[in-house]
Formats: C-alpha cells, structure tokens, sequence
C-alpha cells in the first residue's frame, strides 16, 4: 500500500487517536500539525498499526492463489472490488459521513487507481506465470519505490541514514530474488514492475489523505469510486471465465475483499498518519519474508534456505529506518 509536510522542520504529529471514531467532513482539523514522510511518530501505535497492515497484506498473495482456484484472474479482480466496496459503503452509510470535499477526490482517483485497481489486477496477471514466492520478493522493493515517492510528493528530505538503510534492505530484496529465481526473471515481474509503480502512489497518496481524513474513509471513498467499474468488469468478465467454487476460492476471495483491501488498507493508512509514509513503508520490507512462511504453510511452496539469512538483514534494515531521523521540507 504519505503526508503532505506543511510543518517547519523539526516538526512532530499530532494526530488525536480516537479522530477515526469522529464524524468528519474531511477538512483538516487545525490543532493537527502534519509531519512529513519521515516525521517522528507520536507514540507506538502508529507503527503497531501499519505492522498489523502489512500482516494482513503478506496474506494477499497466497490467498490470491486460492481465488485463482475458483476465478479467473478478471473476475477475481473485479469481485474483490466489488465485494470490498460492498463493505465500505455500508460501513460509510451506517456512520452517516459526508461525502469528501471536492479538493480531495483528485487524490482518492489516485488512491482508486493504485491499490484497489491496479496492484491488484497486474499482482493477479503476474501470479499466473509467477510462484507466490517470488511475486512477494520482487514486490519486496515497494517500501523503497514508495518513500521516493513521498519524497517527490511532499518535497520532504528524509536523512541519509534513513536512505541507506532502505536502499541497503531493497538490495537484500534484490539479491535474494535473483539467487531464488537463478538470475533469470519470469514473464510476470514486467506486470510486478508495473504494480510497484501504481501501488507506491497510491500508498503515498493515501496516507497524505489520511492526515485529513481517518484512514477507513480514505480507503471507504476509493473503493465507492471504483464500483462502477467493478460491477462492469464482473459482469465482462464472469461469463468468459468459468468459475469453479471451492472453499479455498472463496475463502481467498473474502480475504483480498475484506481483509487486504478494506481492512488492511485502513489500519495501514492510519498508521502512516502517524509516523509518516517513508517510515511506515519500510516496515514492508518484511513482508515478503511473511509471504514466504504463508507460501510454505498454506500453498505448499518451497522456500529458498537464503530466506533465514535475507529476514535477519532486513529486520536490521527495518530498525536502522525507524531509528532514522525526521524528515526536512525542501526549500
């Protein structure tokens, strides 16, 4: 799965942790002070929550498999849609919240194009060609693809320290992926390329929403905004692709919908909220090594034996980012 720094340097969050549970219109609440990208969180449960976010994303791919045993991968996409919009239109209607001031649903369409569309349409594409494991090491270079991202967006310097230790935990990635793939790469990473690009913005316009907004209704709106598509691509698609419901099918198909698109992505907005996208995204570095337990556990997949090696250099890797200082706007 980026907050836009207005703050002077030096600057720390202030997000009240009960605002999700608040009825907003999504103006910004003028006691908050938005720290950029690297900003210092206000406490622990900003990385708590983007933690429990990537836990429910490293069960993405493995649970896509499973939906591929009922689905084909369009349908699949555009159930999981559907289905996800389902959810967070009910819960937006239940809370009676007002629809989002105009100045934001340019940001949502970004949002909507990258997470709930994009990654998961060319994550599916690549998972025909591709093992699990693999798709979930080459998407390992998303926490990097994302904080150059936030760093490009919001104009904010994150430290140098900060940047060698991503760069040194996306080269972890990197080695790891050629030494499990023997140096030769599958027809699929040209569509895992392309979802790291479409999902780094949408994460990094995302958590620059939810500094306006509480996470749930950034990831609520999104997903209202692609169920016209969602109903068109089901109806497309269904008949051309025969389905085959198995429980496993099913019970992937609810997992992405609920879970990796709903849930997931409002804990992990939230979560960036407070600590800042650049270093809530480097907590992802370790969910390609989570995919690989879930790979090995639920789909039966071998693992490399580097892996033991590659998950102790990227939790360094982790601890070096989060220990990093706080970012600088651009002059």
């Amino acid at each position: 799965m980026t907050a836009e720094d207005s703050a002077t340097h030096g600057s720390t969050i202030a997000v009240d942790p009960a605002a999700d549970g608040q009825h907003r219109t999504g103006s910004p609440e003028p006691a908050a002070a938005p720290g950029g990208p690297g900003a210092r969180p206000t406490g622990r449960s900003g990385t708590l929550l983007a933690g429990l976010g990537v836990v429910a994303f490293s069960l993405t791919f493995p649970s896509t498999a499973w939906g591929l045993e009922s689905f084909g991968p369009w349908s699949l996409v555009a159930l999981r849609s559907l289905l996800a919009a389902v959810i967070a239109g009910s819960v937006l209607l239940a809370a009676r919240v007002r629809v989002p001031e105009r100045r934001h649903w340019a940001g949502l369409a970004v949002v909507a194009g990258g997470v709930v569309v994009g990654f998961p349409l060319l994550t599916t594409l690549a998972l025909q060609t591709s093992t699990t494991s693999h798709a979930a090491v080459v998407v390992g270079l998303l926490p990097l693809t994302t904080a150059v991202f936030a760093s490009v967006r919001t104009g904010s310097r994150p430290p140098r320290a900060f940047w060698i230790a991503a760069l040194t935990g996306a080269g972890v990635v990197i080695a790891f992926t050629v030494l499990q793939s023997g140096g030769a790469l599958s027809t699929g990473d040209i569509y895992l390329f392309g979802a790291l690009l479409v999902c780094a913005a949408g994460y990094t316009e995302g958590g620059r929403l939810a500094r306006v907004m509480p996470g749930w209704q950034v990831i609520g709106w999104a997903l209202i905004l692609t169920m016209p598509l969602a109903v068109a691509g089901a109806a497309v698609a269904l008949p051309y692709e025969p389905v085959r419901l198995t429980a496993h099918g099913a019970i992937g198909l609810v997992w992405v919908a609920a879970v990796s698109t709903f849930f997931g992505l409002y804990v992990w907005y939230r979560g960036m909220a407070e600590i800042g996208v650049a270093r809530a995204s480097q907590l992802q570095l370790a969910q390609p090594l989570l995919t690989l337990v879930w790979s090995f556990l639920l789909l039966g997949e071998e693992v490399s034996p580097a892996a033991p090696v590659a998950a102790v250099a990227v939790l360094f890797c982790i601890a070096a980012t989060q220990r990093a200082g706080g970012a600088r706007r651009r002059r």
